[in-house]
């Protein structure tokens, strides 16, 4: 079963599609489109996205799309499922520890003095969504970032658009900065995905490899989208609990799932965690594979065997 492949950046990250058993052209537009429409409705580095909109308009309710409806609504089940852990009303904790634009047009040491005091953030009980009449209105002092669980739901939703563009004996694999969705018929082995902490790096000899035939995987770590501010090292991890850069034992959380948002959003849990996150995945039945900072590797509720020979990179 012959596989083809595309990769290019967009939204500020590595987007990949790999089609097996069918030409890809289609495929590849309907991504394209996908990310395009999530890109306007959602993104924080755009003055014109509707999502700059609701940030400039605390306290007011602001007519929004379908698509940012479902992106919001997105963000706040898988803040409930996480106990607020994973929370949109991270934006301005995320904007004061500098990162305000693409990641590709920060400086890596950041010059600016870090902001002497941080606090909790608001919580997204603050944040009022009708998905009927299609209007939100957050309170003052709120603002969204859609960043984490925004790219999972792009990534669902592109695999999606290109599995109805292709044949029925067809699959697709779309992947998003390494996050990772499969839909249809895999090639002969399944999909094989060399992990990595940075979808960006080139593949290397021996990086662990695994095989998922249907749903997605998703990675969240300290590791990489991170840069020196006056000083100090933060990352883009922001714990609601303190509006800082989290710590932990953790650098790396990778899950599986049977859509990207959830493996996304526990990936990110997990990391806050800390020592509770593979009981916490055990419990909801997630298999994943945690790297602690001195590269221990740690294995939760029957993650697929690592395969240790050599494969092409697929995300």
């Amino acid at each position: 079963m012959a596989v083809r492949s595309e990769s290019w950046r967009q939204i500020g990250t590595r987007v990949d599609v790999l089609v097996s058993d069918s030409e890809l052209q289609h495929a590849v537009e309907a991504v394209h489109s996908t990310i395009a429409s999530a890109d306007h409705a959602y993104s924080r580095f755009r003055d014109d996205s509707e999502l700059s909109i609701v940030n400039r308009s605390p306290g007011r309710r602001v007519a929004i799309s379908p698509t940012l409806t479902s992106a919001i609504n997105t963000a706040l089940v898988a803040a409930n499922a996480t106990n607020g852990l994973v929370d949109p009303s991270v934006g301005r904790a995320v904007r004061l520890i500098g990162y305000d634009r693409d990641f590709r047009s920060l400086p890596a040491d950041d010059t600016r003095p870090l902001p002497m005091r941080f606090e909790s953030v608001p919580g997204w009980q603050a944040i009022h969504l009708d998905t009927h009449a299609l209007t939100v209105r957050v309170a003052n002092g709120v603002e969204l970032d859609l960043d984490s669980t925004g790219k999972a739901l792009i990534v669902d939703e592109a695999a999606r658009a290109a599995a109805a563009v292709l044949p029925a004996t067809a699959g697709v694999l779309v992947s998003i900065g390494g996050d990772i969705k499969v839909l249809g018929r895999p090639p002969r082995g399944g999909w094989r995905i060399q992990l990595s902490e940075n979808c960006d790096a080139p593949s290397r000899r021996g990086n662990p490899t695994v095989s998922i035939r249907d749903g997605a995987l998703a990675t969240s770590s300290t590791t990489v989208r991170r840069w020196r501010r006056n000083g100090h090292i933060v990352h883009h991890l922001i714990d609601p609990r303190t509006g800082q850069s989290c710590g932990g034992p953790w650098r790396t959380a990778t899950v599986v799932a049977a859509d990207c948002v959830t493996a996304n959003a526990a990936a990110t849990a997990a990391i806050l965690l800390g020592t509770a996150a593979p009981g916490w995945l055990s419990a909801r039945s997630l298999p994943a594979r945690l790297v602690a900072n001195d590269g221990t590797i740690t294995y939760v509720n029957g993650w697929p065997m690592d395969i240790q020979e050599p494969t092409p990179r697929a995300a």
